[in-house]
């Protein structure tokens, strides 16, 4: 019979060469094929991908030839759905002869293999597609051959079961590039086989007997080589063990094993671990369990050693077994590409949650973004890894053979540059070599050894003799002495005693050693200080904190750049330092210098909150805290640091650390709120509409006036407009009343449980109606009566710091608009005076300590002093209450910067001296806030402020009458939260 050749049209993006293989090809399919098949054979004589898939995959040739309906099939729906209902029923159903069964799987894999060649070949499908496609074909046929076994198995063995007496299905782990969704056209699969508890059949058979079974038969079905060829190559040696350890496992076993005996380069395999088939659903459960193992809470520096150890094996191996023609394994191949990305998984994947991906290009994304990886160098890595990887298919199209190996034979190397869109073998390989030098320069500088070695400078060699010798206190204090140590004695004696200490000598090596080439590094950079000894003292604790935690000291040792930033900043601050040895996790933060010293605006800041906890379940508490402390932290030092480095003034950072509290805030209220509404369902409102949350957070004082210092806590207020009456709409409804009230209780709780980083806030809900007695949430109507009926003076002076901070947008319009209300009702101004007095003086009583501002005690109290920032403070207060009747603008307001400024604007003070008092109130509050951070009381002597004092005195005289003596300042003051 004779053959209907291919057309020229079909030929003419191939080199002769390929064009005479792909005819040759196609005269053989047609030969085989019956009367039946020739016409629509024929029609596809002019089809380049046809001719293309021909020439350059001789895979795909022979299963045509042997099978032409398939090829006819195909070429009518060249783009089937590749989702597993779809392969499922291509698949129809399973043979029940064993051998026909493993006959059916064969050639259906070889039928969808096909297809994926066909479109990989012709670019008709980008490498993201094929490899989905990969993966879902194996987890398919995975499934399958589960599906066909286990029953048989229960027949034979008995079923496993569980505690709660159902059937136990397999968990089947997909490890490595089946675990991504990666899969190449011939690529093994690895896999770990788990089941969930331990047990015996009805039969007696053990649970691990049962699931060894069936293991054995999955990679007999899999694996085996017959005539129709081979599933998928099965691989099982990432299990714990390797192939000493049993073939499947329980959960608990594989946990433990995790726990006592996991290495680094199991944490690096585990990266990419998903459940691929079997019980799904327990197999994400058991990956929940172990990501503590894979992903340390925070960035992890005790991994580089392991990395750089496994670095130096890929560029050995390379070397020793000369892998230069081999695109994954060589120099510049995928496997470096992989390397750098689970590289920064491993150290940063615990915070930047961002990176817990498997699959390797939104990893890659992610390290520019988080500036892990330089920004311009992510595309051209990102473009040569799709260029290694579409050249890998192509090797591997060509005879599905497991290879990354360039090949020697001129036809091959032929098809593989036309495959990648060459017309030549020297240009295709010129291009290799480019996107190769892309990853080899960026491999070389991921994980890099240390720069400057510390034998390599004199200076530590010096300070490395003091601290690994032994030499008595007096001797170490000559030599701080000479080193230009203030209190060289002291120096000494704190270093020494640390030195010779218990916990130091009983350290493991592996840990005595980090710490041997910390220290010196440490005793000279403090020496660059200009108050050595100072610094030195206040960072030993940080030292001595985290010892037996040596991988902190790694990364300072690592990080020149952050060793630097430790001194400069605990030389500024002992509240950092106490911060740093309390929460030795933030060290991390020193690592970026620029971000180190600048912080977000608020939009930054809230999305940076919001990306930092996506990943986190808003039911899992216990990582909502400590993700929410930590974020707190940081940014806190982030402050801290712009404020001691002088990069940012006073208003700014009492701007972002009120941003940051109210940041916390909302996202706290949703952690809260969705717990309670999964458990009782949603409140309702009065109209019967579901709460949307109609909740609010509102900030008093401090928090409300914008003005949060570091270490402030919060002065609360919760409030609802829910209808009290009725019931929540959930499976176990309650009380709106009683709903709104375990929303407050679960906020408090969120914000002040105490966890190994602290709490968030401590939080004072004192302000709120009738105080301690009242109410924790007090629905909006009953908050407006209670402020017209029944509030004090004091309460209607805390409500002009009051606003809302978070929750609902609407609710916080309304609360804000009954404030202005509240605030504007007229005043007698006698007794309004007489009020506001008589609370301040209660205040300078209990607050203000005995005996400031005499002789014995020279000192002005910055806060509570006489002409301090309370006297300013209730100046305001008195003047928002005073006049708001008449100047509604002076209600709109919560800071006391900007009532100042409306009060000049009204004419109510004059332009100067309401810009006297701004002056005053920032003068003192910058003092404030820096001995606050030097951890100093919040005085200065009395010679100092004094014409700040003075503005305040005179400008309290002429608002509010002078009821204070003289000698204020040796008075005492009342807790303003105190009802008279």
């Amino acid at each position: 019979m004779s053959s209907t050749p291919l057309t020229p049209a079909a030929l003419a993006d191939l080199p002769p060469a390929l064009a005479d293989e792909a005819q040759r090809h196609w005269a053989c399919i047609q030969d085989k094929a019956g009367a039946e098949l020739q016409a629509p054979l024929a029609a596809l004589t002019g089809l380049p991908a046809l001719a293309r898939s021909l020439a350059c995959s001789q895979f795909f040739a022979e299963q045509c030839r042997r099978y032409p309906a398939w090829l006819v099939a195909l070429a009518a729906d060249p783009h089937p759905p590749m989702d597993h209902a779809a392969l499922r029923a291509r698949l129809g159903a399973p043979d029940a002869d064993e051998a026909g069964f493993c006959r059916q799987l064969r050639q259906f894999r070889n039928r969808e293999m096909l297809g994926i060649v066909w479109r990989d070949l012709n670019r008709q499908a980008d490498l993201a597609q094929t490899t989905a496609a990969l993966s879902a074909l194996a987890e398919c046929c995975i499934q399958v051959v589960l599906d066909w076994y286990y029953p048989l198995l229960c027949a034979d063995l008995g079923t496993p079961r569980g505690q709660d007496g159902r059937p136990l299905a397999p968990v089947v782990l997909g490890m490595g590039k089946l675990g991504a969704r990666e899969l190449n056209l011939s690529s093994d699969i690895d896999l770990i086989l788990a089941f969930a508890e331990s047990g015996q059949t009805e039969q007696g058979t053990e649970h691990q007997e049962f699931f060894i079974r069936l293991g054995q038969r999955l990679m007999k079905a899999l694996d085996v080589v017959t005539p129709d060829g081979f599933v998928f190559r099965v691989d099982l040696r990432l299990r714990p063990w390797g192939d000493s350890g049993p073939l499947a496992l329980s959960f608990a076993a594989i946990e433990a094993y995790y726990q006592d005996h996991g290495r680094d380069w199991e944490r690096y395999a585990m990266i990419k671990a998903r459940p691929v088939a079997g019980d799904i659903a327990a197999g994400e459960t058991l990956l929940a369990d172990l990501r503590p193992f894979v992903y340390r809470r925070y960035i992890d520096f005790s991994a580089i050693e392991s990395l750089r150890e496994m670095k130096a094996m890929i560029q050995r191996e390379v070397k020793r077994r000369r892998l230069q023609n081999n695109i994954k394994l060589g120099a510049g191949g995928i496997r470096e590409v992989e390397f750098i990305a689970q590289a920064f998984q491993l150290i940063r994947g615990g915070r930047d949650l961002q990176l817990q991906e498997r699959a390797l290009v939104p990893v890659l994304r992610a390290l520019g973004e988080l500036n892990c990886l330089p920004a311009e160098v992510v595309p051209p890595l990102l473009d040569a890894y799709r260029f290694l990887r579409d050249s890998e298919h192509a090797i591997q199209a060509w005879q599905d053979q497991q290879t990354q190996e360039l090949p020697q034979a001129d036809l091959p190397r032929l098809a593989l540059a036309a495959a990648m869109g060459y017309a030549d073998w020297p240009t295709y390989l010129a291009a290799l070599d480019r996107h190769r030098d892309v990853v080899s320069a960026e491999f070389s500088e991921v994980i890099a050894p240390p720069g400057d070695a510390p034998e390599a400078r004199p200076e530590d060699q010096y300070w490395r003799g003091i601290w690994r010798g032994d030499d008595p206190v007096e001797v170490v204090a000559q030599r701080f002495a000479g080193a230009g140590h203030e209190d060289a004695q002291e120096a000494a004696r704190q270093l020494c005693e640390l030195r010779d200490s218990d916990r130091i000598h009983h350290l493991q090596a592996a840990g005595r050693a980090r710490l041997d080439r910390f220290m010196p590094l440490l005793l000279a950079a403090v020496c660059r200080d200009p108050r050595p000894t100072r610094t030195l003292l206040r960072i030993l604790p940080l030292v001595d904190a985290v010892v037996r935690r040596s991988a902190y000291l790694l990364l300072l040792e690592e990080n020149p750049s952050a060793l630097t930033q430790l001194v400069t900043l605990c030389g500024a601050s002992p509240w950092i330092a106490e911060q740093l040895a309390r929460h030795p996790v933030l060290l991390d933060e020193l690592l970026d210098v620029r971000g180190l010293y600048q912080v977000p605006d608020k939009q930054t800041l809230v999305s940076e909150l919001r990306e930092q906890t996506l990943r986190v379940p808003l039911d899992d508490l216990e990582a909502q805290m400590d993700g929410l402390r930590y974020f707190k932290l940081s940014h806190q030092l982030k402050v801290a640091a712009a404020e001691v480095g002088g990069s940012l003034p006073l208003m700014k950072i009492s701007d972002y650390l009120t941003w940051l509290a109210e940041a916390l805030l909302g996202h706290v209220l949703t952690v809260a709120w969705e717990a309670l509404v999964d458990k009782h369902g949603r409140p309702r409102r009065a109209d019967g509409a579901l709460c949307d949350p109609d909740f609010i957070v509102v900030g008093y004082g401090k928090l409300g006036g914008i003005e949060l210092s570091h270490g402030s806590d919060l002065d609360l207020v919760f409030i609802h407009d829910g209808a009290d009456d009725q019931p929540t709409d959930g499976a176990r409804p309650v009380e709106t009343s009683v709903f709104f009230t375990r929303l407050g209780q679960r906020i408090i709780h969120l914000l002040t449980t105490h966890t190994p980083l602290g709490v968030l806030y401590d939080v004072d809900m004192r302000l709120r109606p009738d105080g301690a007695k009242g109410l924790l949430v007090s629905s909006i109507k009953a908050f407006g009566e209670y402020q017209a009926r029944h509030a004090w003076t004091w309460e209607h002076q805390a409500l002009v710091r009051a606003r809302p901070v978070a929750g609902d947008a609407e609710l916080g319009r309304r609360f804000a608009a009954l404030r202005e209300s509240v605030l504007a009702q007229p005043r007698e101004p006698g007794p309004l005076q007489a009020a506001v007095r008589d609370m301040r003086r209660r205040m300078r009583e209990h607050l203000l300590p005995r005996g400031y501002g005499t002789p014995e005690k020279p000192l002005f109290h910055l806060k509570h002093g006489f002409g301090g920032i309370v006297d300013l403070e209730f100046m305001v207060q008195y003047a928002v209450l005073a006049w708001s009747h008449k100047y509604p603008a002076l209600a709109v307001w919560t800071d006391n910067i900007r009532i100042l400024e409306a009060l000049a604007q009204a004419g109510l003070l004059s332009p100067e001296r309401s810009a006297a008092l701004i002056e005053a109130y920032k003068v003192m509050r910058a003092q404030g806030h820096r001995l606050n951070l030097q951890q100093l009381p919040g005085e200065v002597p009395l010679s100092e402020f004094v014409a700040e004092r003075e503005t305040v005195i005179a400008a309290w005289r002429e608002l509010l009458g002078d009821d204070t003596p003289q000698d204020a300042d040796s008075q005492q003051g009342a807790d303003s939260k105190q009802k008279p």
